[in-house]
């Protein structure tokens, strides 16, 4: 049995990527965490091989972050300009 078939291992992961997201710049560890979450019921039930599992890791991650940044909005990019002095 490989590590990556328990399932609180895949917990962990996403535990450990959703401090990275804290600490580090960007916004892309929470989708991988989300994505590691969802697949930690997959490992429990037990049917699925690591490979299996790190193809569903990878489908639920993209899904996940395309889902946050739908409902969170998307950055915007570029220099803020401002057409009002604030001394006027």
């Amino acid at each position: 049995m490989s590590v990556f078939e328990i399932w609180w291992v895949w917990l962990a992961v996403a535990l450990g990527l959703g401090i990275a997201e804290i600490f580090l710049p960007g916004s892309i560890f929470l989708g991988f965490a989300a994505g590691a979450a969802l697949t930690a019921p997959l490992a429990a039930w037990g049917g699925l091989s690591v490979p299996q599992l790190a193809v569903a890791f990878a489908v639920l991650s993209l899904i996940a972050w395309l889902v946050m940044r739908r409902v969170f909005g998307f950055r915007q990019s570029g220099r803020k300009v401002f057409d009002n002095d604030i001394n006027d």
